[in-house]
């Protein structure tokens, strides 16, 4: 069983960064690998972004390649995503999700834990 809490939304300008972790209980956080997704209002919930158990293999959607970082520290049972040139099309509500299923996984239903998510709005 994993729980997991998000923090580090808010509002940005377009342009901007923040920096996104989620923060994960268990003793076997590090055995599980994780993702994170978004939902825009009015949209279907969409992959991001995806890393694998030890960190060294990540995945990312196009639409945020080159601009978002996924990244985790298992000594701190935390992931993060560090979100740079933000654009207003960036805004969502943000969740991480946890699998015990090794490799990148990009489809909702490959992950069984969720948080409950943490708004990101971008204002052009």
């Amino acid at each position: 069983q994993v729980q997991l809490v998000e923090s580090g939304g808010g509002l940005v300008q377009a342009g901007g960064s923040l920096r996104l972790s989620c923060a994960a209980s268990g003793r076997t956080f590090s055995s599980y690998a994780m993702g994170w997704f978004r939902q825009a209002t009015g949209k279907e919930r969409e992959f991001v972004a995806a890393i694998t158990w030890s960190g060294g293999n990540t995945y990312y959607a196009d639409s945020v390649k080159g601009r978002f970082t996924i990244s985790r520290d298992n000594a701190k049972n935390t992931v993060y995503l560090q979100m740079n040139s933000l654009k207003p099309e960036d805004t969502a509500v943000y969740s991480c999700a946890a699998t015990p299923v090794a490799g990148l996984r990009i489809s909702l239903t490959n992950y069984d834990y969720w948080g409950q998510g943490t708004q990101v709005t971008v204002s052009s």
